[in-house]
């Protein structure tokens, strides 16, 4: 089972660990766009739409990533006076009924939009955009299914610590 949560979890730490660096781009385009705005006087949405875009991509497919090493936000009334046993339950019940469901869910709803927006190549938000607005819809099925995947490689973690063959936290 080991294998299985290795492999789940290396596709969130390949994502994670490209998409961080669209932190930085974002501040340095949107360091551009205030230096082309206030100091020459000249705008370009297709460069606000870029941040916008970045901005994006590095919520939506850092989520997974963010799971993984458990920087989520929890609202914690009982979890973090649990032993490891009892948070690892916590959070099987937690994967199962609501992450898990909430992600096939919002996969199922949003396919068709994404799937109609391919079939157009859907172009920009606004007049002289990025002409790629089917790309920006990809992103909600990308953290659907990494999310899914780092979901199920956590629900397989929890397992293992229910059974007993895991210590760390």
């Amino acid at each position: 089972m080991q294998l299985w949560i290795d492999r789940l979890e290396a596709v969130n730490r390949a994502v994670g660990s490209t998409v961080r660096w669209l932190a930085l781009a974002m501040v340095l385009l949107q360091f551009a766009v205030v230096v082309l705005r206030y100091v020459f006087g000249i705008s370009f949405i297709f460069l606000n739409e870029g941040v916008l875009y970045m901005h994006a991509a590095l919520f939506m497919a850092g989520a997974g990533y963010t799971l993984l090493v458990d920087a989520h936000v929890r609202v914690d009334i009982f979890y973090s006076r649990r032993p490891k046993r009892g948070k690892a339950m916590v959070d099987t019940f937690g994967g199962l009924l609501f992450l898990l469901p909430s992600m096939l869910v919002l996969l199922w709803f949003t396919w068709p939009s994404v799937r109609n927006a391919w079939a157009v190549l859907e172009g920009p938000i606004s007049v002289g955009g990025i002409p790629a607005s089917f790309l920006l819809k990809s992103l909600t099925p990308a953290f659907c299914i990494l999310l899914i995947l780092q979901g199920l490689a956590c629900l397989l973690r929890d397992l293992l610590r229910l059974r007993g063959e895991q210590e760390s936290a």
